[in-house]
Order: structure tokens, then C-alpha cells, then sequence
């Protein structure tokens, strides 16, 4: 897709991340079950994940589905940063769900993440982030290590709000 701002398509779902970005593995244990998995991974895959994470979404779809753009609104105020994405793929079930979405041009910074959310062999339901990514604005390169503890510290939030959907489930 022409409008990514970074060439290495698709590297955080196959496992090496990518020389010369900050990487993002984190993994928490977010229920059990298959009514849990089946709602985070419709929360996850129907923004509705972000919305309570408090990202603004604007996108032209309901549910994530490759090609869908979307526009992510981060902070508060006139300190919110826009972060245009568009999504790379997606997993539909049965044990899996999720999505990879890519920066597009505008946004802060390149790179992509992939989100998880995955029932194990146990019954336990786990969400994943993989990320990638490095600053390209000048104010985010400023403020240099904050942008990724920044970025771990919203992968831990989803969880959270994600282990709140999956509890509702039961």
C-alpha cells in the first residue's frame, strides 16, 4: 500500500522486528473461555477496544478488515496527536482474533503494531501487542525514550480494558 510510511510490511506479525525501530512484545493474560474470547475479540476487531482506551477512532468501517483506514486520535485536547493508520490484515476466529494496522503518512511516527487477542489450549484468553516503530515528527523524536515507555504503558491499558470486556463474559 503506497500511502505506509515504512517499508517493512507485515514484520510484526512474522516474528523477527525489524533493525533501526523500538520494539513492543507484551502479552497478558486477560480471561477464560470461549465467551471471553468471542467479546475481546469483537471489542478488539470493532475499535471498541481503542474507544475505552481512550483513543478517538475515526474510520470509514465498523470492524477492522484489511484496507480500512484509520485515524487515531491520541492525548487530550489541543494535545492530541493524530495517527493515521491503515489496516494490514486480520484474523477472524475461530481461537484468534485481531488485526495489523500500519502508519501512514502524517503520522507521528512508522511503523506497525499488531494486536491479539488468542484462547490457548488451557482455555486461557491472552491479548498480545507486537510493535515496531520509531519517531518521525520532531516533537516526537524530542522527547526520544518517552514515545516508547509511552507506547508499553497503552499496550498494559488495553489489556486492562480488554481483561474488563472478557470479565463481562462470564
Amino acid at each position: 500500500m503506497t500511502d505506509l510510511s515504512y517499508p517493512e510490511q507485515g514484520a510484526s506479525t512474522a516474528g523477527e522486528l525489524p533493525d533501526g525501530y523500538n520494539h513492543l512484545r507484551h502479552r497478558a493474560r486477560i480471561g477464560h473461555g470461549r465467551a471471553a474470547l468471542e467479546v475481546a475479540g469483537a471489542a478488539l476487531l470493532g475499535w471498541r477496544m481503542h474507544r475505552l482506551a481512550g483513543v478517538r477512532i475515526d474510520t470509514e468501517a465498523q470492524r477492522a478488515a484489511p484496507g480500512v483506514a484509520v485515524h487515531c486520535g491520541i492525548g487530550v485536547g489541543p494535545l492530541r496527536a493524530g495517527a493515521p493508520n491503515r489496516v494490514l490484515a486480520t484474523v477472524d476466529g475461530p481461537d484468534r482474533y485481531g488485526f495489523t494496522y500500519g502508519t501512514r503518512h502524517g503520522h507521528l511516527a512508522a511503523g506497525e503494531e499488531t494486536f491479539l487477542v488468542e484462547m490457548g489450549p488451557d482455555g486461557a484468553v491472552w491479548f498480545t501487542v507486537t510493535a515496531f516503530s520509531r519517531p518521525v515528527a520532531w516533537y516526537a523524536r524530542l522527547a526520544g525514550p518517552l514515545l516508547p515507555l509511552a507506547q508499553r504503558a497503552f499496550a498494559r491499558h488495553c489489556g486492562r480494558v480488554l481483561a474488563g470486556i472478557a470479565a463481562d463474559a462470564a
